[in-house]
């Protein structure tokens, strides 16, 4: 009788192998759950980036005033008859603090 109880316990054991430890088991199905859980937070980091970069573009698009504001940030372009000044705070402020000793 306990040479049956002893091969019935084994036959348990290999039957539950596979179950827990084999290729399609519960650890690789946690693993996988935990990749897909991963990969969804960066599918949603990635569509926040790319609704921004669609916004831009089609304000680039359609709008004159993104065109306008990167000309005049990025490459100091101004518009026709515009005149640019440009004040040097460096010398007020140095004279600001000759005139307080």
């Amino acid at each position: 009788m306990r040479i049956l109880a002893g091969i019935l316990g084994i036959l348990i054991l290999l039957v539950q192998y596979p179950l827990w430890l084999g290729k399609g088991g519960w650890l690789r199905a946690w693993q996988l759950d935990q990749e897909v859980s991963r990969q969804k937070d960066r599918n949603a980091q990635l569509d926040a980036r790319n609704a921004a970069l669609a916004a831009e573009v089609r304000d680039l698009k359609t709008g004159t005033e993104a065109i306008e504001e990167r000309a005049r940030s990025e490459l100091g372009m101004l518009r026709q008859n515009e005149i640019f000044y440009q004040y040097d705070d460096s010398q007020s402020a140095t004279s600001g603090s000759k005139n307080s000793h």
